[in-house]
This record gives structure tokens, sequence and C-alpha cells, in this order.
């Protein structure tokens, strides 16, 4: 049956804009910040146009300072993606406002104008940004609006004293030639009033591997449930299915390694939104066993596969949050049934025990057993303790994962995929070096009790690039975050939920479109490859002592202090990787 869900995008709401009603799009909030007309005031009515800092959330009220319409310059390796941020605003409505990037030339060089993109960022309601905005915080916290998600509009009608940002991403092909590259970006509204901001890109001799050869292990939780909803689908429908490779396709593109499955519906018992429908359906048949269906499982699977997500399967949740409920089929009463399956208790085993058997085999059957893992997320020792027996006695081909924020991992020796809270561990350099050792991943997360560094909507973009220089710090594998889209009702119009910080459930938006958090974020993981490639490469070679230096700092325990000079401490370092980098390419 399909469920009625109300559905709110860029592509199916349309309400204007602005008062040019030339472009169809969702109407913004209104700003709670009251406008400063003094300002605005002696700002122009043409459109006024150059490039800010990807480093700052602008507000859309105010009149933009420290703006640049010099050259914009910034740097790369070949196959990395590089961003900048370009700023509009306006004393008056300014219609059908377009941006188009010129071809890249350098002397005897060239690269095409399509390795670069545009999109207009939008502003959405968020928590103001303070201390107190972590996870349970107060109802009556006061209410912002920040710039976060990047839309898929090709024109975009700018109104009255307000400010737009625009963000420019650039993929350096791997087989670009080094060299200094010239461009520009042209901003015009109906075909006249343009502004160029002229942009430059430097293409470094190094090579950065596609996404799917990279290192670095990515874990965002995924939500298939929240997909339907917001595009009213039916649950695992053709659909669906077709909307989720959309959906998880910019996923894969950031390297992502780790598929989120489920053994029963919701493991985490009504914390997000949607609740999670099972994707494995349980029946109690009449002579008292147990047969399970896959088709959904494997269906999911084979998706997240074929997008390049292949290095393992966590599956959640033996230890479900909550009040530990079960749904299952009752064959015999041929209804709908739920248990209570509490560990330590003799259902606990009566349960899990046949179909851990049986997972295994099916996993056996379809190749998967050696990269498929049981996850848990944040249960007590106790509990762990409980899943860990029924693992080892029924099921020992199978891996262990867990979020860990009880130092939970010390006690077992089969935990193959350990992420450990950023605000409660901090795993040493031997812990790690021993787990690699036996191919086993380490990885750190935060979550909403962490304020900084985070990725909230009212977060510092740059805060997101920090969070890979700390795992290098840390020598971490990579991070978890929960989550990838467990989106709010709207989340393009009002980021926050419940009494979660605001947008901590997600990274991007409906429709695959991107946000300048997760933007941030991948450049953080490009670091990790980029210095990872180094490394490997250049072993043992003077010139990388200046970067092994620079990245020790991230590990400081000021690292989670927001008044720290963090801004200053990354631009260096990221000077510092580029100029190693050149020095071995010379």
């Amino acid at each position: 049956m399909k469920k009625t869900y109300f559905m709110l995008s860029a592509l199916a709401i349309l309400a204007v804009s602005s008062c040019c009603e030339t472009v169809k799009s969702y109407t913004e909030a209104a700003d709670p910040e009251p406008l400063c007309e003094k300002a605005w005031s002696d700002v122009s009515t043409k459109l006024n146009g150059a490039w800010g800092n990807h480093n700052i959330l602008y507000s859309r009220s105010e009149v933009p300072a420290g703006t640049s319409c010099e050259v914009m310059q910034t740097a790369g390796w070949r196959g990395e993606r590089v961003s900048a941020l370009a700023l509009l605003w306006s004393a008056a409505d300014v219609c059908g406002v377009e941006c188009e990037i010129k071809d890249f030339k350098g002397d005897g060089i060239s690269l095409p104008a399509s390795i670069a993109t545009t999109h207009f960022v939008r502003y959405t309601l968020a928590d103001k940004r303070d201390k107190g905005c972590l996870c349970r915080r107060q109802a009556n916290h006061p209410k912002a609006l920040y710039p976060d998600m990047l839309d898929s509009l090709d024109r975009f009608d700018l109104p009255a004293k307000s400010t737009r940002p625009v963000w420019v991403s650039i993929r350096i092909p791997q087989d670009a030639a080094p060299g200094i590259y010239r461009s520009e970006l042209v901003v015009s509204h109906r075909g006249c009033g343009k502004v160029r901001l002229p942009l430059e890109v430097e293409v470094v001799d190094q090579v950065l591997a596609e996404p799917s050869e990279w290192s670095y292990h990515l874990d965002l939780w995924q939500h298939p449930s929240a997909v339907a909803r917001i595009r009213n689908l039916d649950m695992w429908s053709d659909a669906h299915f077709e909307a989720l490779r959309e959906e998880m396709k910019p996923l894969a593109d950031a390297g992502q390694k780790v598929i989120t499955a489920t053994l029963n519906r919701d493991p985490w018992r009504f914390q997000c939104n949607d609740d999670y429908e099972p994707m494995i359906h349980w029946t109690k048949n009449p002579d008292g066993s147990w047969s399970y269906d896959y088709r959904t499982f494997d269906r999911w699977v084979e998706l997240m596969i074929s997008l390049g997500i292949d290095k393992q399967i966590n599956c959640y949740s033996m230890l479900p949050w909550g009040d530990c409920r079960m749904d299952y089929w009752d064959a015999a009463k041929e209804k709908g049934a739920m248990a209570k399956v509490i560990p330590g208790t003799p259902k606990f085993e009566e349960m899990w025990a046949p179909f851990l058997v049986d997972f295994v085999k099916h996993l056996k059957e379809k190749g998967w057993l050696h990269i498929t893992n049981i996850a848990v997320d944040e249960r007590a020792p106790e509990d762990m303790d409980e899943a860990a027996r029924l693992l080892k006695k029924y099921a020992p081909e199978l891996g262990f994962a867990l979020a860990d924020n009880h130092d939970s991992y010390k006690r077992y020796a089969n935990m193959r995929d350990v992420c450990v809270s950023m605000k409660h561990s901090k795993m040493t350099f031997d812990e790690i070096a021993a787990r690699r050792a036996q191919g086993f991943t380490t990885t750190f997360y935060i979550c909403c009790s962490t304020h900084f560094p985070n990725a909230f909507t009212y977060s510092d973009p740059y805060e997101a690039e920090l969070l890979g220089w700390y795992g290098l710090a840390c020598d971490y594998d990579g991070m978890l975050r929960w989550a990838y889209n467990s989106w709010p009702m709207r989340p393009e119009y009002d980021s926050r939920f419940r009494n979660f910080a605001s947008a901590d459930t997600y990274f991007v938006y409906p429709y695959g479109r991107s946000s300048m958090r997760f933007e941030r974020l991948v450049d953080g993981i490009e670091v990790a490859e980029k210095v990872r490639t180094l490394r490997a490469k250049y072993a043992g070679r003077e010139e990388l002592k200046p970067l092994e230096e620079m990245i020790v700092a991230f590990r400081s325990k000021e690292i989670t202090q927001r008044d720290y000079d963090w801004q200053s401490v990354l631009a260096k370092a990221q000077k510092t990787l580029h100029d190693v980098s050149k020095a071995l390419a010379d």
C-alpha cells in the first residue's frame, strides 16, 4: 500500500523566490535576524559580485564584507576537486541570474569549461550557533538562517537587499598537464548586467586516485526510508531503487566504503523522522521454526556494490535501541507480531541463534560473508558481551563492528571494525597499528555531543575539512558519521530536528544535491589521501618532514576549542601540503 507523506522539494513545490516571477522554486524561510536597512541604502541596485571565503557562512540579510574582485587562486593535484565561493548581492530585485565558467587556458595548455560547475547556495533554518545547541538542546533555542544546500537550478532570482553565495567546483582531470590555468566566472541576468570574476587554477604534478581507490574509510549511514518519503514512492519499489541510485551516487563519489543494512525493523527505534523499514523479513512458521526473506537486503547490497561501495556491509543490529523490540510475521496467526528480545534472557538466544546460522549460509551463497559485520551502535558493555557470545557460538565467521563510547573494543578480539567517539576516546598509535596488522579498521566518529569541530548547518565550513586533518594526526583509518540522509520533514527549508543539533542527521539534500558541509568533508578526505600517497611514494624523503610536523598540530587537545585560531592553522597546513607536493614533484 502506498504511504502518503508530505513532500517538499525544489522540484516538487513551486513558489516564486522573488517578485521577478521568472524562476520557479520553493520559498526560503524568513531570516530571524532583522535586516539592516541603513547598510543596504548604500548598495547599488545593479548586480554586485565578488569572491568570498568558502570557510565562512555569509548572512543572507547582510551586505557581505571582506570580498574581493581580484583573481581567485586555487590549486590542486591532477584528479583532485577544488572549490571557491562567489557572492552576489543587490539592493534591488535581479531576475534570471545565470553563472557561466569559461574555458581554462594557460601557456600552451587548456582545459574545457565542463570541468567546473556552479551552484546557487540555498539558506535553511538552523540553530543559532551556541555551545548549548547540542544533543538535547532546549526547545526555545534561538534560530538562525545559514547557507548550505547546493541547488541544481540553472537560474536564480535574487531578491532585493539580499546576498546569494555561488559555489564553484572544479574537477581537475587526472590527465591534465601541470601548470597554471586561467578562467573566469561570468554572472549575468536576463542576458545583461554581466559581472566577471577572474579565476586561476594551479595543477600540481601529482595524481590523486579515483575515489573508489581511496583507502580512507568513510562510513556515513544511509537511510533508504527517507528517500521513499521525500519522493512519495512505495517502499522498496523499482522506482524507489532508481531514486536510491541517484541519492547514493554522491556518497560513492566521496569514497564511501560501507553499506548500512538492517537486520530487522528500525534498530534505532524512532530516533529519526522516518522509521527504518526492514530489509530482512522474519517469519515464525506454524511449527515454531524460522524463515527469512532476504530479497530486499540482497537488492540493496547489490545496488550499493554496483556504485562501488563494496568494502563492508555493516548490519544493524542485534542490540537495537530502546525497548529491544523485534518485528516478525506469525504464520500460524497470519498477522504481524512483536517480541521484546532483551540481551541476557532466553528469548535473546532463541531468536538470534537460528537467524545467525541462516544468515551465514545466505552470505556464503552470495559471496559476501567476508565483508559482512554484525554492527552495534553505542550499546552498554554487558549487552555487548551477550551479542559477542552468540556470534562466537553460532556465527564465528561473521565480523563485529562497533560505534563505541564505552571503550568496549578492548574486551573483544574479533572487533573487525571499531569506531571510537571523538569526545570520549582516543586510541593510541600502538593500538591502531596492532589492529591494522590484523586487517582491522579503526576510525573515529562525531555526533551532536561534539560542538567543535563538526558539520552542523551552523558550523563553519572549514570544520568539516578539519576532521580529515584530525584523523590523519591520530592515525585513524577514516571516520563515521550518522547520517548521510536521515532527513527531517523539509531539510531544504529547516535543518532542525527534535532536540538534535541542526543537520546532525544529514549531510546532503534530496534529489542528489550536495551541501557546503559535504563538499568540505570531501576536501578533508582528499587531504588524507594526498598525504597517504606522498608517504607511500616518497618514503624517507627529507621534503616530507615539514608536512609531518604540521600534521602533529591537529592532534592537540585544543582541537575541540572553537576559540582557538584553527582557520590559521588550517591555512598553514594547506600551504605546507601544497609546497611539499610541488617540491617532491620537481
